[in-house]
């Protein structure tokens, strides 16, 4: 069912950067009347401020109880029409060493921030017959990245999670969209070595985001060529798709040993 987004209220964790700053953005565009929830909250007031009727919330998504006040502080300015899920991080280096307290806040940000956020809003959405979800996943999570093992995983779950939902929810009026990018221009991809990786901007992201709300489709990749790609490696023998992937130059290691990528890993440690 397509949301009218004139007068809906919209709520985007994150949405102090990178794709959620612009999905904001593009939201109050629309007409929606946008809250802007971030750990970061002095970066969401910043962008509130850059909008008419946008409000910011200090919002942890890993927290249950944090999420829960930032739908209901939303929901007095009427009922939620539009969640856009896309907080998350980015941890690099190989798995072996990282610490276990950076892997399991890893999955909490990007895996338990999108069942916090859903388990909060279908209700209401349920009861309505009405609503739109937004979940970023990525297609990372159907590919191998050596260096971001948490983070591939983590995408896999939302992509994999969005899709059961959308199973159980089916023929009631509310939809649920999975966003997969390959690269980002954001601070989460500063750095990193993705030559021959197609790149797409926020802004580009952010357009995706707001037409979902109008045809509901299931999944979005972008670009729109990748769409096979996860299927493809998952159909090949591990062995020989690795040694493609070789032989194409897709399978670097990335890690954060630039720095750009310093910058952001340390920032990630202040929250």
């Amino acid at each position: 069912m397509a949301i009218a987004l004139q007068g809906t209220v919209a709520c985007v964790t994150g949405g102090g950067r990178g794709i959620g700053k612009a999905t904001a953005m593009a939201l109050a565009k629309a007409g929606a009347r946008v809250f802007i929830g971030d750990i970061d909250v002095e970066a969401a007031q910043a962008v509130a401020d850059s909008l008419p009727g946008a409000t910011a919330v200090h919002l942890d998504v890993s927290d249950p109880d944090s999420f829960a006040r930032f739908l209901q502080q939303a929901d007095e300015a009427g009922p939620l029409g539009v969640l856009v899920n896309n907080a998350g991080i980015q941890r690099t280096g190989e798995f072996s060493g990282q610490s276990l307290d950076t892997k399991h806040r890893e999955m909490a940000i990007n895996v338990g921030g999108i069942i916090n956020g859903m388990h909060f809003a279908l209700p209401g959405m349920l009861e309505r017959s009405r609503g739109h979800i937004v979940n970023l996943s990525s297609m990372a999570g159907k590919m191998t990245v050596p260096g971001a093992a948490v983070y591939t995983a983590s995408k896999f779950a939302v992509a994999t999670l969005s899709r059961t939902v959308r199973a159980e929810i089916a023929h009631t009026g509310v939809t649920i969209t999975t966003i997969l990018p390959s690269a980002v221009e954001t601070e989460l991809a500063a750095g990193l070595d993705l030559r021959g990786v197609p790149k797409a901007t926020p802004e580009e992201i952010a357009v995706e985001i707001v037409a979902s709300c109008q045809h509901g489709k299931p999944e979005v990749t972008l670009p729109k060529w990748l769409f096979p790609v996860g299927t493809i490696e998952q159909a090949l023998p591990e062995k020989l798709g690795n040694w493609v992937k070789r032989t194409v130059g897709a399978q670097k290691r990335i890690s954060a040993d630039t720095p750009q990528s310093r910058k952001y890993q340390e920032r990630l440690s202040r929250f």
